[in-house]
């Protein structure tokens, strides 16, 4: 019973699968043929949209066909009438060129005919010019004869005339220029100076590098020399320096051209005689010591000379060289002192000028810079500076004046012409600069040698310690307005021949005595 139930319920089953199949299938072709008509009449809508779209596609083609057409038609219009204009105008032109054409033939025409005339006339010219020529050489000789002197003898005469006539009226009016000028010029400039040596009024102590060491006693002599020389011999070796022990009682002389070793040898001898310790390893401990105090006593002395001018923003090696100006001496005038004098100086005169103050300054303080280094470079000291300003980033206006203030290039600033007259003024007042004796007396004697180089001059004298030269003409072979001339000629020699410091003035006197007896 429960076997044929369970094969009832099967039968069942696939007969409710083949009736579910069956309405399944007819409802999907139902939906098909539903969907089908839908594309129908959607592909019916869609060929009416596009014959629709064709055909208004086909009118705005149309339109824009006709649009361009008579866009066209009115382009080429207007370009066949600017073509119609431009042909006009070429045809206007050409018949132009045509006009200037006929002009400039019919000027050739003229040019040429014109041509054939001052042709013409130069022939014609020629030859009275050579019948002029020959009648000057007539005439030439003619005059010769009545003369008695020729054409060159004549010509030489009249330029030394016109000579000595030009010379005569520049003599008169360089001196009025310089009358004129002096009345104002020498009032100006001696207040100036006057004013900035009152304001600086500095004292001054010649101070020069020592280079003789006082020994405690003659034994020290041996001691400083040492067993076979050798104290001696490290001494010199290690400093650079030269030792001299002669006869000279109890003192030793140093002699080196350097300053600042000089100065290294001195301090580190007399630390060594007071210690009473010599031999090699002690000197090279007290030569590095000292070596190591002068340098930082170099750096400190320039700082202070910058600080004490007010000049600031100096390249650091700049500094180090003016700290080494302490140690060197010109003419037994402290470098380094001098350089300050300078600086103050020019600084005062360029206020009172309305310059800047600050920068003559600079100029001043750095103008003697060369002179740490001039025993180690070749040429002027003054070249020298210049090179080192430069290097050193200095501004061109105190490049040039520290190369012009011993005239190795012509001043062209004012401030390059403070910073001459400065120096000057630093290094000619009395006591300022001591001088051998030899060498003053040289000076004088060339002073006076170049001054009577000159014709006419009877007698020289060199006067005020060489500051003056004083010249006696004679009054029959110099006239007045030639005094002038020869005072100006004389300076220039002096000048161009002679390094002196400061300036000289040259005074030519002339004077006419009339000398009668009564008997």
């Amino acid at each position: 019973m429960t076997g044929l139930t369970t094969f009832l319920f099967i039968i069942s089953l696939f007969a409710g699968a083949a009736v579910g199949v069956y309405v399944y299938r007819l409802l999907q072709k139902q939906k098909f043929t539903d969907l089908k008509a839908q594309a129908d009449e959607i592909v019916s809508k869609a060929k009416k949209e596009a014959e629709t779209i064709k055909k208004e596609a086909i009118l705005q083609a149309k339109d824009t066909l006709l649009q361009m057409k008579a866009d066209f038609e009115r382009e080429t219009k207007d370009t066949r009438r600017e073509l119609q204009n431009l042909e006009k105008r070429l045809v206007q032109k050409e018949e132009n060129l045509e006009k200037k054409s006929e002009i400039l033939d019919s000027r050739e025409r003229e040019i040429v005919s014109r041509e054939r005339e001052i042709e013409s006339l130069e022939r014609e010219l020629d030859k009275k010019n050579q019948e002029l020529s020959e009648l000057l050489v007539e005439q030439r000789k003619l005059l010769e004869r009545i003369a008695g002197m020729s054409a060159q003898e004549a010509k030489q005469m009249l330029i030394d005339s016109i000579e000595e006539e030009a010379k005569k009226d520049a003599a008169l009016l360089v001196k009025k220029i310089e009358t004129e000028a002096r009345e104002i010029a020498n009032k100006k400039a001696r207040d100036i100076i006057a004013l900035a040596i009152q304001r600086y009024a500095g004292d001054y102590v010649a101070e020069k590098t020592v280079s003789v060491v006082t020994l405690p006693n003659e034994e020290m002599k041996g001691r400083i020399i040492g067993r076979e020389g050798r104290n001696i011999r490290t001494l010199e070796a290690i400093t650079g320096v030269d030792l001299i022990i002669d006869d000279t009682p109890e003192a030793v002389i140093l002699s080196a051209f350097n300053p600042v070793r000089r100065e290294v040898a001195r301090i580190s001898l007399e630390r060594l005689i007071s210690d009473g310790r010599i031999h090699p390893a002690r000197i090279e401990e007290v030569v590095g010591k000292v070596t190591e105090e002068v340098e930082q006593a170099i750096k400190e002395a320039g700082e202070q000379a910058t600080f004490d001018v007010g000049v600031y923003g100096l390249h650091p090696e700049l500094i180090r060289l003016l700290g080494k100006l302490k140690y060197r001496t010109s003419f037994a005038q402290n470098v380094l002192q001098h350089s300050l004098e300078v600086a103050f100086i020019c600084g005062i005169m360029a206020a009172e000028l309305g310059l800047d103050q600050k920068e003559a300054k600079r100029a001043g303080l750095l103008h003697d810079i060369g002179k740490a280094v001039d025993h180690e470079v070749d040429g002027p000291h003054a070249t020298i500076g210049a090179e080192l300003a430069k290097k050193y980033g200095e501004s061109s206006s105190v490049i040039h004046a520290i190369a012009a203030h011993h005239d190795d290039v012509p001043p062209e600033t004012v401030l390059a012409v403070l910073v001459q007259a400065a120096d000057a003024l630093s290094g000619a007042r009395p006591g300022a600069r001591k001088e051998l004796l030899e060498t003053y007396v040289k000076r004088l004697e060339e002073l006076e040698r170049i001054a009577k180089e000159f014709n006419g001059v009877n007698k020289a004298y060199a006067i005020q310690a060489g500051r003056e030269l004083r010249v006696m003409v004679e009054s029959d072979s110099v006239s007045d307005a030639e005094v002038i001339m020869l005072s100006r000629d004389i300076a220039k020699k002096i000048e161009s021949e002679m390094t002196y410091p400061g300036q000289i003035k040259v005074t030519v006197i002339r004077e006419t005595r009339a000398i009668e007896y009564a008997k």
